[in-house]
């Protein structure tokens, strides 16, 4: 009995997919320190020499020596990039040349300080950008890094240093290492070295002592790279493992959530996620839920809620966004429905008087979150970065509109409660000044609604508690019902703004839902190239309020501008290294971007599952951001769109191509064939009768001449016939047939018809049933007469000699039909619908029955022409063929 094949027992197709990529391009290897110092320097030149003596092609693309002697000395036999100067503010900076290196195609770089930022006009914002470049093309690269620059450990570093290093890097460069190698030196042997000046000069090595070298924090480096290369080190087992279907215990595998709001340590949160789920091997997501207090936060903080978004994505996590009432339960929801396994969270710094009012999430989420695991971290915030939230907040937009139209809504309510109470005895009028506070709250919002509130008691005081026309109360159960009336007033208020707030937040995500759904119902629907690209451009540019350009591929590899919205087709020359830069390596580049950031635009790049697509240029006047988190998901959702839909297009166009080729080498070969038969059938019988009426004139007989001579016009005529055919096809094809109009009888073209193809029909029984009285219609006399004499042609070349054709006028209640029919074998059914299709011929190519197969394509070509139409069917009545013109009575001619 066969047993089904243990998954675990094949390799893993991502690790084998990850291996042949990585196949494709350069080796990268990683010399890793702790601190300055350890001798990654030296550590990387000495391998470098050792691969060079290996008779590997070496050279170095940058190195800093740092006045080091034994460095330096390293340096002396290996070939030396020269340096590109580049102009930065009135001097210039030496960098290293990518151009240079990439036309010397080496098969090793040496790069030294991967973290580090380039001179501002360089090509990549970052060196390690430049050495993703050289990766690309295949070439080899060693490179240095020290610990404190991965963006993961930012704060864990600056916490124990207290110096925030600004030159970072993602966690996912070293992650696609193919080799990290730690240099590792102990704290004590790293302080000596600093004192003995091999690392810094004396008087600085006596400050970075006191400061950044301190033993403790030394080791505490030291700790993170060994973490960092442990780890590291597993997940290349892993890979090997999975790569090889080694088998081994495979965990469930753990997922991360950590939750983000406006608090600065939102940014501190979203990196202990990343080392969290380093540690544990494991997919991550930072979330912020939406709820109606978003909507009231500053610009300042929204931007800080984006931010923090951002930074998850660029350290390799999920950004969410999840509108939500309760933060906690829809926590907890999107976790069980996400399979999360831990939640991250920070520790709030509000009062217990806040959290007794109010309600605390962290303790709600711990609560409810059952067997998911909860981690609250006390994060420490940035001064700069608080300072900055709390002049946000101390500016909110405020306007006394609202307030004079919540004051008028209770004036109004009065005035209708003092008629009503002088009129009726109404013991709830207290209910009119509610329903003002409703529609304040409503209308204007939580705080306007509240201000109602107050204004109604008073008013309800004044005017209806007894003693009135005075705030006092006399009756002590008024001051009760008083209370509760403020009470309910000012809860109804509150839960009234909460449902208008809510309301909004849904219209905006109902409207951006709206707009995405009718752009892919639009775009899906348009057939054409150029309607697609303006209707994208467009689309985009009123969603995302931005100038918007789309460059697409021309044959020869090169990207030009097809469409802009507004119509702006020029390109300036950082735009256009933008947009093919954007275009080669796949990936964003322009404003915004880590690479080309001068353009003036941000270029995307257009690709489906297939390949590449094209490139989509943004432009936006304002300074800043090109787009909040929400923005780019939506501007991700649209250029996938409209990725797919040009590509539908291009495959559409492609394959019309290739029918049109295919068509026109099938026309080539019918047309060649029916030339080679039919038409040397007919020329053969004129040039044998011509030449035997030269040669035996005398000698033969009248009635032998004559036949002669009947042959040859027969077959001149057919010939004819033939080249008519044609001729008529090429000006239908052309579309220069323009039929004339006039009163016709059909009873005249048809018998007109029948007298013409007298000699066609010289071996068949001719039956016409022509009534007499038809109605005149408009229609071409000539392609009529023409249409009927192909389909009497077409039965006599069907019906065997001797069987009947018939020619029938029948006039109908909706058409006059005017029909051929025969006794021949009839049509195969599967073949009905292509016996008006150009070069074909019932049967195949049975070639007994002469014919360029163009009669019948003429016949519906020509009808069609003048509003008629024609179909083929078989006999009911017996066997044999039957064609039927029909004209509607929309063409008679009205007396």
């Amino acid at each position: 009995m066969a047993t089904a094949p243990d998954p675990l027992s094949r390799p893993s197709a991502d690790a084998l997919l990850q291996s042949a990529q990585r196949e494709q391009q350069g080796r990268l290897k990683i010399f890793l320190g702790a601190a300055p110092g350890v001798g990654k320097t030296y550590e990387m030149l000495l391998s470098g020499k050792k691969r060079r003596q290996e008779g590997v092609d070496v050279v170095i693309g940058i190195v800093e020596t740092h006045g080091r002697a034994e460095t330096e000395a390293l340096v002396e036999g290996l070939e030396l990039v020269p340096r590109k100067m580049v102009a930065y503010r009135g001097r210039e900076l030496p960098e290293m040349d990518i151009d240079a290196i990439l036309a010397r195609r080496p098969q090793l770089v040496l790069v030294d300080e991967l973290a580090h930022t380039n001179a501002e006009g360089s090509r990549h914002t970052k060196r390690y950008q430049d050495v993703e470049e050289l990766l690309s093309r295949g070439i080899d690269v060693y490179s240095t890094l020290n610990i404190q620059h991965l963006e993961s450990l930012n704060d864990v570093v600056a916490q124990i240093t207290h110096v925030r290093v600004r030159e970072t890097l993602p966690d996912r460069v070293v992650d696609r290492a193919d080799e990290v190698e730690l240099i590792d030196l102990t704290p004590k042997d790293l302080i000596q070295r600093l004192k003995e000046g091999k690392v810094y000069m004396r008087d600085a090595a006596d400050r970075a002592l006191q400061h950044y070298f301190a033993e403790g924090n030394l080791t505490a480096l030291r700790e993170l790279a060994l973490r960092r290369t442990a780890q590291r080190v597993d997940d290349q087992m892993l890979n090997y493992m999975q790569a090889h279907a080694i088998a081994g215990p495979w965990a469930a595998g753990e997922r991360v959530l950590v939750c983000v709001n406006e608090h600065p340590a939102s940014f501190g949160l979203v990196r202990y996620a990343k080392r969290a789920a380093d540690r544990m091997q494991a997919r991550w997501s930072a979330i912020h839920v939406e709820t109606t207090r978003y909507h009231h936060l500053s610009e300042k903080e929204r931007d800080r809620v984006d931010e923090a978004l951002r930074l998850a994505e660029r350290l390799g996590g999920d950004a969410v966004t999840l509108p939500g009432n309760n933060i906690a339960a829809d926590l907890i929801d999107y976790a069980r429905s996400n399979n999360i396994t831990q939640i991250i969270i920070g520790k709030s710094n509000r009062s217990r008087w806040f959290e007794l009012l109010h309600g605390s999430v962290v303790r709600d989420l711990v609560r409810a979150s059952g067997n998911i695991g909860v981690h609250v971290v006390a994060g420490a915030q940035v001064q700069d970065d608080a300072t900055e939230s709390h002049v946000a907040e101390v500016a909110p937009d405020f306007s006394v509109a609202p307030f004079v139209g919540s004051a008028i809504t209770v004036g109004l309510a009065l005035l209708a409660s003092l008629a009503i109470d002088h009129f009726i005895d109404l013991p709830n009028i207290s209910m009119m000044f509610l329903a003002a506070v409703l529609f304040s709250a409503v209308q204007y919002g939580l705080w306007p609604s509240l201000a109602a509130s107050i204004l109604s008691t008073l008013a309800y005081n004044y005017f209806f508690l007894e003693p009135i026309h005075t705030f006092t109360v006399a009756d002590p159960s008024n001051v009760i019902a008083l209370f509760f009336f403020l009470m309910v007033a000012i809860l109804t208020s509150n839960l009234t703004a909460k449902v208008r707030a809510e309301a909004r937040a849904s219209r905006q995500r109902a409207a951006s839902t709206a707009a995405l759904y009718n752009f892919s119902r639009k775009v899906a629907a348009i057939g054409e190239m150029d309607d697609l690209l303006w209707a994208v451009a467009h689309q985009i540019a009123l969603m995302l309020r931005v100038h918007v350009i789309l460059l697409l591929p021309e044959e020869n590899g090169e990207i030009t501008v097809r469409i802009g919205y507004p119509p702006d087709d020029e390109l300036n020359a950082a735009d256009l290294a933008a947009a093919r830069w954007a275009w080669d390596h796949g990936k964003p580049a322009g404003r915004g971007a880590e690479t080309l950031p001068g353009a003036r635009r941000l270029f995307l790049p257009l690709a489906t599952e297939r390949g590449k697509i094209g490139v989509m240029g943004l432009d936006r006047e304002e300074a800043g951001p090109m787009f909040t988190p929400d923005q780019k998901r939506l501007l991700d959702a649209l250029c996938d769109q409209a990725a797919v839909a040009i590509e539908r297009i291009s495959l559409m166009q492609d394959i019309d191509k290739a029918r049109v080729v295919s068509e026109t080498e099938q026309l080539r070969t019918a047309l060649l064939t029916s030339i080679s038969h039919d038409f040397r059938t007919p020329l053969s019988s004129i040039i044998g009768s011509i030449s035997s009426l030269r040669s035996l004139w005398q000698k033969f007989p009248d009635e032998t001449r004559e036949d002669l001579l009947r042959t040859a016009q027969e077959e001149a005529e057919r010939l004819n016939r033939f080249i008519g055919n044609i001729l008529d096809m090429t000006r239908l094809e052309a579309g220069a047939l323009a039929p004339t109009a006039q009163p016709t009888d059909i009873g005249e073209v048809a018998t007109e018809a029948l007298i013409r193809s007298k000699a066609l029909l010289q071996q068949h029984r001719v039956l016409a049933d022509i009534p007499a009285g038809l109605p005149l219609l408009a229609i071409d006399p000539t392609l009529t007469g023409q249409i009927l004499l192909n389909l009497l042609d077409n039965a006599a070349k069907y019906a065997a000699p001797g069987s009947q054709i018939t020619l029938a006028i029948e006039p109908g209640t909706e058409a006059i039909l005017v029909s051929v029919k025969d006794e021949g074998p009839g049509i195969p059914a599967a073949e009905l619908d292509k016996v008006f299709d150009r070069f074909f011929r019932v049967g195949g190519s049975d070639r007994r029955r002469a014919g360029t197969g163009l009669g019948l394509a003429i016949c519906r070509g020509f009808a069609e022409a003048m509003g008629a139409g024609i179909r083929a069917g078989n006999r009911t009545d017996r066997q044999g063929a039957v064609f039927t013109l029909s004209f509607p009575n929309s063409l008679q001619v009205r007396s």
